[in-house]
């Protein structure tokens, strides 16, 4: 049952991240993960997992599988891995050089005694997630941004917020899942240094 929920959250996902791409006429998407023409981390998927691994050696992710998805974009290559039962990481990756443009991790909650447990864990790798590409956090700031970005995502039910040139997005769906992406963004000249060019 979690396997066929997870596969419908993520071909919903990457269904409109593909919209988004695609849809760069429309102003505010509902959910616009990978911004039409968004760059590229400078590391492939392999190398991101290995790194994360070695820096998280009780949280590892296992190798990442193509997830072919309906309508895919030929310039996107999705992946997917599962954690446990109810935690997933997924990526799409450019096509050819398996660099990573977005990366995400999934909890869908359960009900019950372990409930707790299984959202601190969740947590855990989302904080770790952040560490990974804002490499200067401490652990204890990392679970401080991410408790702040969380609590604004599920007042929202949406939210993005960028940093330099990362760009964290939350997707709060309640009981359906919870979504930690981390993307690129191209960095522009401020107006101010426009002006003085």
């Amino acid at each position: 049952m979690k396997v066929w929920i997870f596969t419908l959250f993520i071909t919903a996902f990457f269904t409109t991240a593909g919209q988004a791409v695609a849809a760069n006429t429309q102003k505010t998407p509902v959910a616009p993960y990978l911004l039409p023409g968004a760059p590229a981390f400078d590391v492939t998927i392999s190398q991101f997992r290995e790194k994360f691994n070695q820096d998280n050696p009780t949280m590892t992710l296992n190798e990442f599988r193509a997830v072919g998805m309906p309508g895919a974009k030929a310039n996107l290559t999705r992946a997917a891995t599962k954690i446990n039962e109810n935690l997933y990481a997924s990526t799409a990756l450019e096509r050819g050089t398996l660099k990573i443009k977005s990366i995400q991790i999934t909890w869908l909650p359960i009900q019950g005694p372990g409930q707790k447990a299984a959202q601190e864990k969740a947590r855990s790798y989302m904080a770790a997630l952040l560490r990974a590409f804002t490499p200067g956090l401490s652990v204890a700031q990392s679970q401080e941004h991410l408790g702040k970005l969380l609590s604004t995502g599920k007042k929202l039910g949406y939210h993005t917020q960028s940093e330099g040139a990362v760009r964290y997005v939350v997707a709060d769906n309640g009981e359906k899942g919870l979504t930690l992406a981390v993307e690129p963004i191209k960095l522009a000249l401020s107006q101010t240094l426009k002006n003085n060019q």
